[in-house]
């Protein structure tokens, strides 16, 4: 619930509403005073409440936590049931009706990333009901920079604290579709790994036997070891970060494959302009970058960028050869961002064979409308 929408304060009795602390919790009742919901009290966001509980009352207590836990775990098992899986999200925030939360296992570490300081009060007794249904050995604490900023002006928690077990190794082990991969728990992006497109990767190793395959914005290269794993006959990564670019050769050296790997730190853009200059061409081109909107201002220029990859991407795509174009910016539609990439296409005079639009993979339920922010479009190309 966003502040604009509160229309009336009422603290305790005998309180103030300066009194109210992030992690109180708040009702919401109706102009007829009738209970609409229950949530986190966030004073430092302009989402003033984190709606947990909506309908009838309900008592916020460890069998909630418990109970919230216990079936997004239960919605996850299918993918966790053949064992080909070590690295999965437990929760994913609003998606599995605990906004701002969200739970990352990594093998026996388990990842707590919170984007909303009004989860910090209720850290102990969350963590105390999710080892009670999942053995772990290890709990890594990860805070968005605002929550950072709050936690560590509290004198209490810091990104990337240990708050269980003995600290990881530099890197974590783990598998994804039976493959052997590493996640910077402590210090990589987000919880260390993006878990979200472990289908899509599975579909890629698929179509890249025998073929040629360029990676952009590989990040630490789950696309490029999918590819490697299923017999890519070449892989080249590209990434403007080093770091990144490094476990990618790192995680290809885990596998025993025959084809080979080059990589490139470089900006997306120009590298993709100098692939073009060269002539090359590919039987996959995955194009996965990161969100180019982070507010509503931004939504024209992600479209254009979106649209710019797409014209320099079409290019390298051999006769016959898939596209495989990504979109994680949730302020941009499934239909805008398909449209644009389609457009080029046929703008560049090729025509397309077959095509697709996927998402998330079952660990990253969409619980409303918002929350499906991962398109992946599948276009073979004549």
């Amino acid at each position: 619930m966003y502040d604009g929408s509160i229309t009336d304060l009422k603290p305790p009795s005998g309180t103030r509403p300066s009194d109210l602390s992030s992690g109180d919790l708040g009702v919401v009742f109706d102009k007829n005073r009738r209970f609409v919901a229950i949530g986190l009290y966030d004073p430092d966001s302009p989402i003033r409440l984190r709606i947990l509980h909506q309908g009838s009352p309900l008592t916020i207590d460890g069998a909630f936590w418990r109970d919230r836990l216990a079936t997004a775990l239960e919605r996850r098992q299918p993918l966790l049931a053949d064992g080909q899986h070590t690295g999965w999200r437990w929760v994913s925030g609003e998606n599995d009706q605990l906004p701002g939360l969200v739970l990352d296992c990594y093998d026996r570490t388990l990842v707590v990333k919170l984007d909303a300081g009004a989860w910090l009060p209720h850290l102990d007794p969350l963590l105390s009901e999710a080892v009670a249904l999942r053995d772990v050995d290890t709990i890594v604490l990860r805070l968005s920079r605002t929550v950072s900023v709050l936690a560590f002006g509290a004198g209490s928690l810091s990104d990337g604290d240990i708050l269980a077990g003995a600290a990881p190794a530099a890197v974590t082990d783990f598998r994804e579709n039976g493959l052997a991969l590493t996640a910077d728990v402590v210090q990589g992006q987000k919880t260390g790994y993006f878990l979200d497109q472990r289908a899509n990767r599975r579909r890629v190793g698929e179509l890249s036997a025998g073929h040629d395959v360029l990676d952009m914005f590989s990040c630490t290269g789950g696309f490029t070891v999918a590819a490697l794993a299923k017999g890519a006959r070449s892989v080249h990564a590209v990434d403007r970060s080093p770091h990144a670019i490094e476990a990618v050769r790192r995680h290809a050296g885990l596998l025993d494959a025959k084809g080979s790997l080059t990589t490139s730190v470089n900006d997306a853009f120009a590298e993709l302009e100098q692939l073009n200059a060269a002539g090359r061409s590919f039987g996959v081109v995955v194009v996965d970058p990161p969100s180019f909107a982070t507010s509503a201002k931004d939504v024209a220029g992600a479209r254009k960028a979106y649209r710019r990859l797409t014209e320099l991407a079409v290019p390298l795509v051999a006769p016959g050869g898939w596209l495989v174009q990504a979109s994680c910016t949730a302020r941009v539609s499934a239909d805008d961002f398909v449209d644009g990439v389609l457009a080029e296409i046929r703008l560049a005079a090729r025509a397309i064979l077959d095509d697709e639009l996927t998402g998330h993979d079952v660990d990253h339920p969409v619980g409303f409308p918002e929350g499906a922010y991962l398109k992946c479009l599948f276009a073979r190309l004549a």
